[in-house]
């Protein structure tokens, strides 16, 4: 399973990567939903447990469109992580 990530504003900041494709090999621990995503990168530790901690308040997305963690991901979608947005 690939899933492709992108990563906006101070998340794309902390972790030092716009986008990268996450490459789930066959027999590891499946990937059913975005919080699962979430919860894989938050493991590598450092600045990814830092930046997706689920302390923190992020907005996520599932192939363009907002979503909650629940959110089911299959082969080939794109998850992307970032900030709230305010304005003014």
């Amino acid at each position: 399973m690939k899933i492709n990530l992108r990563f906006f504003a101070s998340v794309r900041e902390l972790v030092g990567t716009a986008q990268e494709v996450l490459v789930v090999e066959e027999g590891a621990a499946p990937l059913r939903t975005v919080g699962d995503v979430r919860a894989q990168l938050i493991a590598r530790g450092g600045n990814w447990e830092y930046a997706l901690a689920q302390a923190r308040s992020l907005r996520m997305a599932h192939n363009q469109v907002m979503c909650d963690a629940d959110t089911p991901v299959s082969d080939g979608d794109e998850v992307a992580f970032f900030p709230p947005v305010t304005g003014g």
